[in-house]
């Protein structure tokens, strides 16, 4: 009996970042005091608010992007985001030379559009409660030349999330606990596949919003599953279903899933601006928010977080945690 090889690799992250070097920033890893009591172990911050774009999403963007023919990056390229892979492919195309065309929410951050737009891509709009919006993506990418992009669904894509894990277990050596934020999975998939291939013993436990919990549900049923597109704040990890690929990866590696309430993230994020004097943006903040709140069993004595990112205006934050005065 024939298995099938799983879509990326250890090597393929190590290549990724090899690839990465000297165009994406090595993101600091920050410890704080007060977290570790809190929380009662040694949590250490892999801190991705710091990445160009402001989010992990630029590895996986450039990384893909980068290794492109000269043919597909003279038509141009094409994505779907709500907001961070749209940046990141946007800067990855300006990056290379190429154009880059976005189907974005009508809804989607002000902030993450205006950056958008800012790195020199064309925005088509959607209703996310109702369009279909790889449908129209991939309409328009046939229509106009363009090589699709996608946010998570592209091995390129998942190695190139996975060097934020693999740069993190480099700088803080062995981990027993891994978090980080699930949307459609490649940020834990790549970051998964470097945990588990370098930390046998390791833990692996995504995060989701309660009210966005499709990959819990789908890896309790061992089976992608969907669920009507969420109303949360995270609208980083507002989908409905998760990846066909990324689900592949996660159903073996992901240990479990941990959910967290809106009210949980505001938390964790004002937490993260007032003692740790860093800016999350709600989908960032989920990880974090599950070990302020207990959400994660037990906690083992050393746990990696991933902070995957920090793009959220100054009306937006004050907004959505009550005001810092």
């Amino acid at each position: 009996m024939t298995t099938t090889p799983p879509p990326i690799t250890l090597d393929d992250v190590r290549d990724a970042a090899a690839r990465l070097k000297g165009v994406a920033h090595r993101t600091p890893v920050l410890r704080s005091r007060t977290l570790d009591a809190l929380v009662g172990a040694e949590v250490l911050l892999k801190c991705e608010n710091f990445q160009r774009v402001g989010a992990f999403k630029f590895r996986g963007a450039y990384n893909a992007a980068s290794r492109l023919t000269p043919g597909q990056l003279a038509r141009g390229i094409a994505t779907y985001s709500s907001g961070n892979h749209a940046q990141a492919v946007a800067l990855a195309a300006r990056e290379l030379g190429t154009t880059a065309v976005i189907v974005m929410p009508e809804d989607a951050p002000r902030s993450k559009r205006a950056a958008t737009e800012g790195y020199g891509a064309e925005i088509v709009t959607y209703d996310r409660y109702t369009g279909d919006r790889v449908a129209i993506a991939e309409a328009l990418a046939a229509e106009r030349g363009l090589t699709l992009i996608p946010p998570y669904e592209h091995p390129h894509v998942m190695a190139g999330q996975g060097t934020a894990a693999l740069e993190l277990i480099e700088e803080a050596g062995e981990l027993d606990l891994l978090l980080a934020p699930v949307g459609g999975g490649g940020l834990i998939a790549g970051s998964a596949t470097v945990a588990k291939g370098l930390c046998p013993d390791i833990r692996v436990t995504g995060v989701e919003p309660e009210a966005g919990d499709d990959t819990r549900r789908s890896l309790e049923a061992g089976r992608r599953v969907e669920i009507p597109v969420p109303h949360t704040i995270a609208d980083g990890q507002a989908l409905h279903t998760p990846g066909e690929l990324t689900f592949s990866v996660n159903r073996r590696l992901v240990d479990g899933i941990a959910l967290v309430s809106d009210d949980e993230i505001r938390a964790a994020m004002r937490f993260a601006f007032e003692r740790l004097k860093i800016v999350v943006e709600p989908s960032g903040a989920t990880p974090l928010a599950a070990l302020l709140a207990g959400r994660v069993g037990p906690p083992p004595r050393r746990i990696g977080v991933i902070v995957s990112g920090g793009n959220i205006d100054t009306g937006r934050f004050a907004e959505l945690c009550g005001g810092l005065g």
